[in-house]
């Protein structure tokens, strides 16, 4: 806690209330482990069968592998308390964290269309097409488990970096099953050109998916608003306070794991301060219940009357927004 600031209740017993080990570690930890695995069992399947598919899924397990362990220590870093620097934690590590992992995947997509394209000018057989179909009949058994885990862990924490390790190991479960299919194929038919076919495929998928992950980090980092829906339920909850007259200037915005709202309150002038603060405790606590699976830091400003258009003025002055 910070010396000299004083927090609302109920948003103080969020803010600060992070276990010590959280869940989002743990998935991270495990993503790490089955990413070294699989990265280890497709190479070996790859290189000696020459699938630039296999190879393909293995580079991108390899990637999953680094950027789990960055994500660890970007969950970590985001999980400390606020301090007299960094007054609002640093929870938007986790958008920085989704931006960098973005980025990545997008390079390893690219390269994957790459290679695709290379083969099919080489025109390269494929050979040992049961190890490498069996290496990935237990790649995507593995990875459907872990999207199945880490789906629960995002959506009961909602982490964006858990969030970001979600998509990216289910388009990696999309993608080993691409490349089981086109196994396949190029066993029956003996066309190896379809291989290559199918890498490209998936490294547009890739790209696309991971065009998502950058985008929704780049909206935290920008402080883009709550949902709509959220924002309309608050602002609801906040005018149905029977001692509420009015209210305005709500402001939302997230970091990922900390939900930061802010408004100004309309009361009767001769209201006595203590009952205005229970009144803020009163709408602070039914907000929180939106998502009680995030932290929550409130503001609420006490107005006995209508000052939007002041306010306005000496934000933007004569400019029209």
């Amino acid at each position: 806690m910070l010396k000299g600031v004083v927090y609302p209740r109920y948003a103080y017993k969020r803010y600060f209330d992070m276990p010590v080990v959280s869940p989002q570690k743990r998935a991270i930890v495990v993503a790490s482990i089955v990413a070294a695995t699989l990265t280890i069992m497709k190479l070996i399947a790859g290189v000696a069968s020459g699938s630039v598919a296999v190879l393909a899924s293995a580079i991108d397990s390899l990637l999953d592998m680094f950027i789990s362990v960055f994500n660890f220590f970007a969950i970590k870093k985001s999980e400390e308390n606020p301090n007299d620097r960094y007054q609002y934690g640093k929870g938007k590590i986790q958008a920085i964290a989704g931006v960098i992992e973005g980025t990545i995947i997008t390079v390893s997509g690219l390269f994957i269309i790459y290679k695709g394209f290379e083969k099919l000018i080489d025109g390269e057989s494929i050979s040992l097409m049961t190890p490498s179909i069996l290496v990935m009949l237990i790649s995507i058994a593995v990875t459907f488990a872990l999207v199945r885990y880490l789906s629960k862990v995002a959506k009961d924490t909602g982490n964006i970096v858990i969030k970001a390790d979600t998509l990216h190991y289910q388009t990696d479960l999309w993608s080993n099953a691409a490349v089981l299919l086109s196994l396949l194929l190029v066993w029956v038919s003996d066309f190896a050109a379809i291989d290559a076919l199918f890498g490209i495929g998936i490294g547009l998928y890739v790209v696309y998916v991971a065009y998502g992950i950058i985008k929704e980090g780049i909206k935290i980092l920008l402080d883009h608003s709550l949902e709509g829906e959220i924002v309309a339920r608050i602002g609801e909850i906040i005018s149905k306070h029977p001692k509420v007259t009015s209210y305005h200037w709500l402001k939302t915005r997230t970091d990922g794991t900390t939900n930061f709202v802010e408004f100004h309150i309309v009361l009767y002038p001769e209201i006595m301060l203590i009952d205005a603060h229970k009144i803020g405790n009163e709408i602070e606590a039914q907000v929180i219940k939106n998502d009680d699976k995030k932290k929550w830091l409130i503001t609420a400003h006490y107005d006995p009357y209508d000052d939007e258009e002041i306010d306005q003025m000496a934000l933007y002055g004569n400019k029209n927004r």
